[in-house]
């Protein structure tokens, strides 16, 4: 792994770490001051409860509560920034916003808290991508997703009533949903387009001429011989040797 894939694993990590420190944060000051925050969640169809919709992925019942959202959120939101960098601030937003706006529209009365919401997203988001991309990492990918999180998808029905499925099920829908919208939008297939027969030959051969055509002849005085001069330099008359008068 070269020093851009190296920086690209750590700094993929840097949001999900984040936000899964804020929810540890949060509740620990609901543990230190002796507090619940609760009262800060998804309760629908009630004007008071449409700030849950924003404040509720961050409010948990429990540590167990905790720790079943966060490792997920740092999996599952690492591998986000890491295959899907471009898409991955829009489709996190979106399913935030999203997820919580369909449970305060639809869900039976209660509050209703926690990030499951955002995971389930991420799970759908990640899940159907590499198939629809049908690019061979993406769609590895996919199958290591379903492998790990296979089983969330038996938290989508109202078997318990201390889980708010309703945020797991628009969760999971809106995840879909955002695949197949931005199916087009960030890491796609490479295509090899190989060059046509004729492209490739003309390449090859370069322009075709028919020889069978009357090619103007040149004119002889195009074929007259350049004139030739000579120069005639004289060799140097040799000097007589000087006579021994003795």
């Amino acid at each position: 792994m070269d020093s851009f894939e190296k920086k690209k694993f750590i700094y993929s990590a840097v949001f999900p770490f984040i936000f899964v420190l804020f929810i540890v944060l949060v509740k620990t000051i609901e543990l230190y001051f002796d507090t619940s925050f609760v009262r800060f969640g998804i309760l629908p169809r009630e004007f008071s409860g449409l700030k849950g919709v924003l404040l509720s992925p961050f409010i948990h019942g429990d540590w167990n509560h905790v720790f079943n959202n966060s490792l997920p959120l740092l999996i599952l939101g690492w591998a986000m920034f890491y295959f899907y960098r471009s898409l991955a601030p829009k489709v996190i937003l979106l399913s935030f916003l999203l997820a919580g706006l369909y449970t305060w529209i639809s869900a039976r009365t209660a509050y209703h808290i926690g990030a499951s919401g955002l995971v389930y997203a991420l799970f759908g988001f990640l899940f159907i991508s590499g198939f629809l991309r049908k690019y061979i990492p993406l769609v590895a990918l996919s199958f290591l997703v379903a492998f790990l999180y296979g089983s969330l998808i038996w938290g989508i029905l109202p078997w318990d009533k201390s889980i708010s499925w309703e945020g797991h099920f628009w969760g999971l829908l809106i995840g879909l949903i955002l695949a197949v919208v931005y199916r087009k939008q960030g890491p796609q297939r490479k295509e090899f387009v190989w060059p046509e027969e004729d492209e490739e030959e003309e390449e090859v051969l370069g322009e075709y001429v028919d020889f069978k055509e009357d090619v103007a002849k040149p004119s002889k005085a195009e074929f007259k011989s350049p004139e030739v001069v000579y120069y005639y330099v004289p060799k140097k008359a040799k000097r007589p040797k000087p006579k021994d008068e003795s």
